[in-house]
């Protein structure tokens, strides 16, 4: 039985809230790229609502906001990804390199014998 590479899912927690993890990351990457939530939610084949919802917890959950919205006309609206939110991007994915290089640690390799290649049906 060959299984794929570790994969963890690294969260952080505010309160009972998910402040940042994987899918966030992504999404302010996007709004890094597209210089708007929407056009960011299009992207990654997201509803333009969830977007906001998750973008509106990472804000309240960081000191300053990770994302700015930018209200009028021509080339000043959308949303633009603050200084923090470059920041706090930067050190999650060297976060996630970190939690990568585990693979190679004993105890994952223990953990491994143990773990099956897929869960088994349901019993209900």
């Amino acid at each position: 039985m060959k299984l794929g590479p570790l994969r963890l899912k690294l969260q952080v927690a505010c309160g009972d809230a998910v402040a940042f993890g994987p899918g966030k990351a992504d999404l302010l990457g996007a709004i890094a790229a597209e210089g708007s939530i929407a056009r960011a939610a299009a992207a990654m084949g997201m509803s333009y609502r969830r977007a906001w919802l998750l973008v509106d917890e990472m804000n309240r959950c960081f000191d300053p906001p990770l994302v700015e919205t930018l209200r009028g006309g021509g080339t000043e609206r959308g949303a633009r990804v603050t200084d923090t939110g470059a920041a706090v991007l930067v050190a999650y994915r060297e976060m996630e390199r970190d939690a990568a290089a585990l693979a190679e640690r004993s105890a994952y390799a223990r953990l491994r014998t143990h773990l099956r290649e897929a869960p088994l049906p349901s019993s209900k």
